[in-house]
């Protein structure tokens, strides 16, 4: 059964907030610190001043309960999702996925533009906001992927496309493994690409690669901490709001573009998601579970990839075409990580030109 939702969090839970960020204790910083060893001060205190007397929930809820809520179990789990349909009655349908530390709201921007040619579906990830908590271990993207297409089948698609990014990606990819008479295509805007001595590069893919290298060979302490003690971190961001706001803002601040930055009424809105479900260790979970199983490459499903500019790693096309049927390839000089955020026009034109070719029947899959 699908059932229609809406959002409303309870008073106290935002008084609480409150309170809490009144009571906040703060360490110390050294002078001249600027980010040598972590999240400026000055800038944390400065959002939290913003999300305690001026930032208003309230406003924020209103506007996204004008969008179109639904959930639904599946596989034992709650999923939350919105369901915008086109005013194309045939129109094609499309699959939205997040990724961490993102939500659903990373596609506010593009729902009008993407909207008039397709339907879009845009779910919420297990032990993400209104997806979470989760209580079962092994939601892996393979599980998540069949979960999806679950949901498509519910809604009565036969036959769509899949995007994400982040771990939206690699769900969306895993959609390609697992249902691959009904996913159409495949279009990520993030495309891990590990070094292959086998495979010869260019210079300036020599430069790409080399930044993976560097990330593999020192892993980031958040992504260390998630993988392997959730539960532990998860303490810390569901007791203290203050913990649960940096540590979503430092990756912000160093995922996205210099000039393409998210809005911190944007990123509160993310944050507070976060912090008034009480998911910051269910998503962490993710983290965990995503690698369980790995995800079988996948041929015979068209994949389209976008490359922006300043995301943590950019994707060497000669390497994604040894696992996947890449059949369209973008770089973009603007945006980062966050894409349907920092640079929403180029994301809305990226997609819909990809997954019209593919409603066209242009790509064989």
């Amino acid at each position: 059964m699908i059932h229609p939702y809406r959002i409303h969090i309870p008073q106290a839970d935002l008084d609480d907030l409150d309170d809490r960020l009144d009571r906040t204790r703060w360490p110390n910083e050294v002078d001249g610190a600027g980010t040598d060893y972590g999240f400026p001060l000055a800038r944390l205190q400065a959002l939290v001043d913003h999300w305690r007397h001026h930032y208003d929930w309230r406003t924020h809820e209103q506007r996204l309960n004008a969008l179109p809520h639904y959930t639904t179990d599946i596989d034992g789990q709650r999923i939350h999702f919105l369901h915008v349909r086109s005013a194309k009655a045939d129109a094609f349908p499309l699959l939205l996925t997040h990724g961490w530390p993102g939500s659903f709201l990373e596609f506010l921007d593009v729902i009008e533009p993407l909207a008039a040619e397709f339907h879009l579906v845009i779910p919420s990830i297990p032990g993400f906001a209104f997806s979470g908590p989760t209580t079962t271990r092994g939601w892996d993207a393979l599980r998540i992927a069949a979960a999806w297409d679950e949901l498509m089948r519910r809604l009565g698609y036969d036959r769509y496309g899949a995007q994400g990014g982040d771990f939206g990606a690699g769900i969306s990819l895993a959609l390609a493994a697992v249902a691959p008479g009904r996913v159409a295509g495949v279009h990520v805007n993030y495309l891990p690409t590990r070094p292959d001595p086998a495979v010869a590069v260019s210079a300036a893919d020599e430069v790409r690669l080399d930044k993976v290298r560097s990330l593999m060979a020192a892993r980031p302490p958040y992504q260390a901490l998630s993988a392997l003690t959730p539960q532990t971190i998860g303490y810390a961001l569901t007791d203290s709001p203050v913990a649960q706001l940096v540590w979503i803002a430092e990756r912000f601040a160093q995922w996205t573009g210099p000039d393409t930055p998210v809005d911190d009424e944007r990123m509160l809105t993310d944050v507070s998601l976060y912090w008034l479900t009480a998911t910051a260790a269910s998503a962490a979970r993710l983290h965990r579970d995503a690698g369980l199983r790995p995800v079988p490459d996948t041929r015979g499903v068209p994949v389209g990839v976008a490359v922006f500019a300043h995301d943590i790693t950019r994707s060497v096309q000669v390497l994604a075409e040894r696992r996947f049927d890449v059949v369209h390839w973008s770089e973009f000089d603007r945006g980062g990580h966050f894409a349907a955020m920092e640079v929403p026009d180029l994301f809305a034109a990226e997609v819909a030109g990809f997954f019209g070719k593919i409603a066209e029947g242009r790509f064989i899959g």
